[in-house]
């Protein structure tokens, strides 16, 4: 409810509307019988054909008025319907952009997408139907009454039965249903999930000849699937037969005893027909209700996973009065410093990093090596604020990156992650998502730089050849050089390079740093590495080991005075090559 509140109000003169136009047509409808009735009683009856026209002439009006406020209170009602679904939508993906990466991994992206895509139909349908029925059947089903009694109070009787026992057996049913449709929608979760790992990971599926496995995998999801649904088709299967069972039993019964009053001139012809027609509208009123309430219920189930992703705290946000960055005269921006920095992820019970402290400095390459694990790539994710750190503090230009808006500490970090990924569109596309007015010349010169010009001259359409979705229609290599370039092209004050060369072959790796070198000359680097080679002339390396700093100096330096580092050199290099 509180969804629909909120995402309803910008639409309150719609919606007022159509209660309007849905109020008339119910008065319309609960009109009719009674024209109805009046023109046996008094037309047929008596043959008056005059009477019959002119009442007829009524009815024909009155359906038409019908006619003209159903069609434009369906048409608002949809409308309404499919712009709060585009509203649900577009708040669940901007606040699925504000999440941390702590609260991405808790949801996980197959359950994010299910409930942007398949939740946000599941309201909207419901939606649909409600803003018709949750109206028109109470004012029929009320309104049926009170005309059924005016016409035969004594048959009126038959309603006490009628109506209470179609109350109980469809709250029983729903009692039953909703706690399954919930169960649903986590299975259908799992469905995108195994769906997703199968599309990313089909090569090592491939590879490891898994692919019977996976079938399995899926089938399994499917066919418990496929069994909480049928449990659930098979509540209303039950349900369906069951109220047109009680509907043709009423029509019957009234029939029956309508016919004994007609007979002993207690009720005329008209009013028993007008009476049924009456009793009919209630139990249509209420079949129409049946129909809402069969997707009530999933639909309830998918409001409550849509909120649950929008009312989730976030760990990262933006301080209400942020801090700006300012720069000594004279100084380089983007220095980068580490204090006393202790870091653990969320609901774990050991810290990756421990006291970790040190400067990276304007215009100095630093480097960051160690073992896998060992919490290199974690050291560089607090920097942009991907995470926060748990002790301690990182600070940019001296001030701590908690208290600056985010935004404004992103544009001035270059972020070249250990698994580049492009979107769909073009090569220029690409490279100026971080920079919409760059030039061509611009483009061209960072691609220059990272060593891709060459293969993208090559491409059909040069700057504008096309990119698939991930970049799978280019080389790892190639991504990761579109990926520096897009960075380049941003002209950032700190670049962060994410072992970033690791699908580079030795010779493009040292053309590329020897140009990054002169590119980025005022900029602060920090790149992590498994390769020795890439990071052997870095004006500073840090070398770490289960969180912590083992060693900080060139690579001279450490050779001599850090055990840590020359192990990892002498594993890649030889003697006289780490000489």
């Amino acid at each position: 409810m509180r969804l629909l509140r909120r995402y309803l109000r910008p639409y309150g003169r719609q919606l007022s509307l159509v209660v309007v136009l849905l109020t008339i047509q119910a008065l319309a409808n609960l009109y009719l019988p009674n024209l109805n009735a009046d023109i046996i009683n008094n037309g047929v009856v008596k043959g008056d054909i005059g009477y019959i026209v002119q009442i007829g002439a009524l009815m024909l009006l009155v359906t038409l008025l019908l006619g003209i406020c159903s069609i434009i209170a369906v048409y608002w009602s949809s409308k309404t319907a499919m712009a709060f679904g585009r509203d649900v939508r577009a708040a669940i993906f901007q606040k699925v952009l504000a999440f941390s990466q702590a609260e991405t991994n808790r949801f996980g992206p197959p359950t994010l997408i299910t409930r942007n895509t398949n939740d946000v139909q599941q309201v909207q349908m419901v939606l649909v139907i409600a803003l018709n029925v949750m109206i028109l059947a109470p004012i029929m089903a009320v309104g049926g009454v009170i005309m059924a009694v005016r016409e035969d109070v004594e048959l009126s009787a038959l309603l006490i039965v009628i109506i209470p026992l179609l109350g109980l057996f469809i709250g029983l049913m729903l009692s039953r249903a909703l706690p399954l449709f919930r169960v649903m929608q986590v299975k259908v979760d799992r469905i995108n999930q195994v769906m997703r790992e199968t599309l990313s990971g089909i090569r090592v599926i491939r590879a490891f000849v898994r692919t019977e496995h996976e079938e399995r995998r899926f089938d399994d999801a499917n066919r418990d699937l496929t069994q909480t649904a049928l449990r659930v088709n098979r509540l209303f299967a039950l349900m369906i037969p069951t109220v047109m069972a009680i509907f043709n039993l009423s029509s019957v019964a009234i029939l029956w005893f309508g016919a004994i009053q007609v007979n002993s001139g207690s009720m005329q012809i008209g009013s028993l027909m007008a009476f049924l027609q009456y009793v009919m509208q209630i139990l249509f009123s209420v079949m129409m209700a049946v129909i809402m309430f069969v997707m009530v219920p999933r639909a309830a189930a998918s409001a409550e996973r849509i909120q649950e992703v929008l009312d989730t705290p976030l760990s990262l946000v933006d301080p209400e009065a942020p801090v700006p960055f300012t720069t000594a005269p004279g100084r380089p921006a983007g220095l980068v410093a580490f204090r006393d920095v202790t870091f653990r992820y969320p609901h774990a019970e050991a810290s990756v990093l421990r006291a970790v402290s040190f400067e990276a400095e304007p215009g100095r390459t630093t480097a960051i090596v160690g073992s896998t694990g060992s919490g290199k790539s974690t050291l560089i994710n607090l920097i942009p604020r991907f995470y926060d750190a748990t002790e301690g503090r990182v600070e940019v230009d001296g001030v701590d990156v908690r208290t600056v808006g985010q935004e404004d500490l992103w544009r001035r970090i270059g972020v070249i992650p250990q698994r580049a990924f492009l979107f769909s569109g073009t090569v220029a596309s690409n490279l100026r998502y971080g920079a919409p007015e760059a030039t061509d010349d611009e483009l061209w010169h960072a691609l220059e730089v990272a060593q891709a010009r060459e293969f993208v001259e090559e491409m059909p359409g040069g700057l504008e050849a096309t990119i698939t979705q991930g970049g799978t229609n280019v080389s790892g290599g190639q991504r990761q050089r579109l990926a520096i370039a897009r960075a380049i092209v941003r002209r950032p004050e700190i670049y962060l390079f994410d072992d970033s060369f690791s699908a580079l072959d030795f010779k493009t790796d040292s053309l590329l740093r020897a140009a990054l070198r002169e590119e980025t000359r005022s900029a602060t680097v920090i790149i992590v590495a498994q390769r020795v080679g890439t990071i052997l002339h870095a004006d500073r390396i840090v070398v770490m080991e289960a969180g912590e700093i083992v060693g900080v100096g060139t690579h001279r330096e450490l050779l001599e005075t850090c055990e840590t580092y020359r192990e990892i050199v002498f594993s890649q290099l030889s003697a006289a090559e780490a000489a």
